[in-house]
């Protein structure tokens, strides 16, 4: 799409259609914004946000901020052009009116007005209108400043002209409704800057900006990025060990769809894909996603027949071969999109996947044509990762041979427990024989199960399967939980709903908890993504007054006791680890449901935990002593 394609278009008053009322949004606001927790309230923020993108996307808009203000409200203003208005004809109304006040009410209903439109379905600015307790929407047009207020959704005031302006635009500043969003109206700052980061990389050369001015957290980050989503891959990539310098780039047009892709291979076992439709994250995949692989794996099995790097009798590489340590962004713009799946962000457009297939092989053989070095770099990876799966798969069948993977032949170290029922039964993975000597004595029989683990298990960030396969402390963990691994892992068949780790509240003790999040991250993903993963919380002290025994969880709750019992008569002591506990305090701290404090792992954002684990575990040194110095203070809250 050409920078200014549309220009001829006049983006007035006709544009603008009015579909249907807004009575219901207030009534059921989850039907359209998703939820009203933290997620619903975050939504409203893009609502408004992808309508400056359409101008963006358009040609018109250069420049987007989005402020969090004092008062917890919302400002975002763009230099689009304005939204209209002069006088809807079937309302009678102002345009800009008609868009605050009425669902579907967007240019993006008229093919004319916008070739391509970020986000959903334009309900955006009505339904931010009817949640908002308050909203100002003022326009630059026609050398005028125009302005509008409502309160949740009702128009308190009629348009009116406040000055004169010799530039273009619009500014909306709405703040959120407790009485619909009651679990909090608090916007969070690294959220939105995670977003608005992406924002910029998938529309290149537009500037977007957030600033906190809320009292205590001023700050403001801004994002320009002329590469797009090339500079994405890199910035990715930041912390890996590439193997070339410059990512492969495919940018190109066919029946009004527009292909993005940018790729570019790692020292890494494992892919790093993001795809993207109209800039909303297809994290369920979809059609796009289908035919970049289709046109992967082809492009590079046929570069490798006729280089002959592969001989007539060796199979072809598969599609996991030739992704393996491969980071790649694919970012479609389509003039109507359909969107799929639970969560609405599975592509569905059939035509998508024979476009995108056709469109990314032909860029991709002409790259690896003229790029014969970087071509063999690419095969050479993908042969690796064909021997090392070949190396795997022998390793499962002598696994299975020994039946060590079998449910009938649990690990001897297992202690489990005697219920069948998995949505009661959980699984404690603790640090060192001493400690599991305890927690075998102090649980619950019925319902937890033990599993000892010695010393620091393997940094599978730097592991291939077949070395991940072989270690014994991690095959007791795939064994006992009964899930399987790899292709054949099967979250139905867990044995626990809880898997529970407990190490020791010091450096290594967290050292281990790392190491096995980030084996669940990598490789049992769906235990985590089904909420089943947790962190114990041994406590760090016993206050003990005669009979009296208190545990406290931290320096600060042992200095905020003494505080507030200044004169108290008391013996104190520290748990260097778990060990150190007999069986019934183990069990009264940190294993008794009534008393313990489990944290439950959860990740927001798989793209910012995938880079922290990339970093904590991987071999660039650098990027990860930056990280510990500027979060040394946070890191017992660390939630990967």
């Amino acid at each position: 799409m050409s920078e200014h394609e549309g220009h001829n278009v006049d983006y007035g008053a006709e544009q603008i259609q009015v579909l249907e009322g807004l009575e219901a949004v207030r009534k059921r606001p989850g039907m359209y914004i998703g939820s009203t927790s933290e997620e619903g309230l975050h939504h409203l923020v893009w609502e408004i946000v992808d309508n400056s993108i359409d101008e963006a996307l358009a040609g018109y808009a250069t420049h987007i901020e989005v402020i969090i203000e004092e008062d917890e409200s919302i400002t975002v203003v763009d230099d689009g052009r304005g939204i209209p208005v002069d006088t809807q004809k079937n309302t009678g109304r102002p345009a800009v009116e008609t868009v605050f006040t009425t669902l579907h009410a967007g240019g993006k209903f008229d093919g004319d007005s916008y070739q391509v439109s970020g986000g959903l379905h334009g309900v955006g600015a009505a339904v931010v209108n009817a949640l908002a307790t308050n909203l100002t929407v003022t326009v630059k047009r026609h050398g005028n400043v125009y302005q509008q207020k409502y309160e949740r959704g009702q128009i308190l005031e009629d348009l009116e002209i406040i000055g004169d302006s010799d530039s273009t635009g619009t500014t909306v500043n709405f703040s959120p409704d407790p009485a619909i969003f009651i679990d909090t109206t608090t916007f969070d700052y690294s959220r939105l800057k995670g977003r608005i980061r992406e924002l910029a990389f998938l529309n290149k050369g537009l500037s977007i900006s957030i600033e906190d001015r809320r009292e205590g957290q001023e700050q403001k980050d801004s994002y320009h990025y002329e590469g797009g989503i090339k500079s994405y891959v890199q910035y990715l990539n930041e912390d890996k060990e590439v193997l070339f310098d410059e990512p492969v780039y495919i940018n190109t047009i066919n029946e009004g769809v527009q292909v993005e892709i940018a790729l570019q291979y790692t020292t890494e076992y494992r892919e790093t894909f993001l795809s993207f439709a109209n800039n909303i994250h297809t994290h369920e995949g979809g059609t796009h996603e289908s035919g970049f692989r289709a046109g992967l794996t082809r492009v590079i099995n046929d570069y490798a027949r006729n280089m002959e790097f592969l001989k007539d009798n060796d199979d072809n590489l598969t599609g996991d071969d030739v992704r393996e340590g491969m980071t790649a962004i694919l970012s479609i713009k389509h003039p109507e999109p359909q969107f799929e799946g639970q969560t609405k962000t599975k592509l569905g457009n059939s035509d998508v996947r024979g476009i995108t297939n056709r469109l990314f092989s032909a860029g991709f053989e002409e790259f690896l044509l003229e790029n014969p070095q970087i071509a063999k770099v690419i095969v050479d990876k993908g042969i690796l990762a064909a021997q090392a799966r070949k190396a795997a798969r022998r390793a499962r069948e002598m696994t299975r041979q020994k039946n060590v993977l079998e449910i009938s032949n649990l690990p001897g170290k297992l202690a489990d427990c005697s219920s069948n029922d998995p949505e009661k039964c959980e699984l404690f993975i603790v640090e060192g024989d001493s400690a599991g000597g305890s927690a075998k004595q102090g649980r619950s029989r019925m319902y937890q199960a033990i599993l000892p683990i010695r010393g620091k298990i393997l940094n599978v960030e730097k592991a291939s399967m077949d070395r991940i396969l072989s270690n014994e402390e991690i095959r007791s963990l795939f064994t006992a939980m009964g899930t399987g691994f790899g292709s054949e892992f099967d979250v139905t068949k867990a044995r626990y709903h809880k898997l529970i780790i407990m190490t020791d509240a010091d450096v290594d003790g967290a050292h281990i908890r790392t190491l096995l999040l980030t084996l669940i991250f990598r490789y049992m993903r769906p235990v985590l993504e089904a909420g089943y993963v947790y962190v114990a919380n041994p406590p760090l002290y016993q206050v003990k007054q005669g009979r009296r025994e208190i545990y406290m969880n931290s320096d600060e709750e042992l200095e905020a006791w003494q505080t507030e019992n200044p004169d108290a008569r008391y013996t104190l002591q520290r748990y260097k680890g778990l060990g150190e506990m007999n069986d019934d305090q183990l069990w009264d701290t940190t294993m008794n449901p009534q008393n313990r404090r489990l944290q439950r792992v959860t990740y927001d954002d798989a793209e910012e935990a995938d880079q922290v684990m990339s970093m904590l575990m991987g071999d660039e040194v650098e990027p990860r002593r930056e990280f510990i110095e500027e979060n040394a203070t946070f890191v017992e809250n660390l939630d990967i």
